[in-house]
C-alpha cells in the first residue's frame, strides 16, 4: 500500500497540514479562553492541545522554510 508521490506533492501534502495545524491551533486557543472562567479542567485541556499544535507548526515552519525562524532552543 505504498504510493509514491514527487516532492511537489510532499511540499503541497506538508503545506495542507499546516493549514489545517493552525485552523485547529486557533480554535484550541480560541476554546481554552472561552471556558477559563466557566470550566477550568477543560480550559486546560484546550491549553494543552493549543501548545501541541504550536509545535506542530513549529516543526512543519522549519521543514517548510528552514531557517527562516528564530531559534527557541
Amino acid at each position: 500500500m505504498t504510493e509514491v508521490v514527487d516532492s511537489d506533492e510532499l511540499m503541497r501534502r506538508m503545506q495542507r497540514a499546516r493549514a489545517c495545524a493552525a485552523r485547529e491551533e486557533r480554535t484550541w486557543r480560541t476554546r481554552h479562553e472561552e471556558l477559563r472562567s466557566s470550566d477550568p479542567e477543560a480550559a486546560r485541556e484546550a491549553a494543552v492541545r493549543t501548545v501541541a499544535y504550536e509545535t506542530v507548526l513549529r516543526v512543519l515552519d522549519e521543514v517548510l522554510t528552514p531557517g527562516r525562524h528564530p531559534d527557541d532552543g
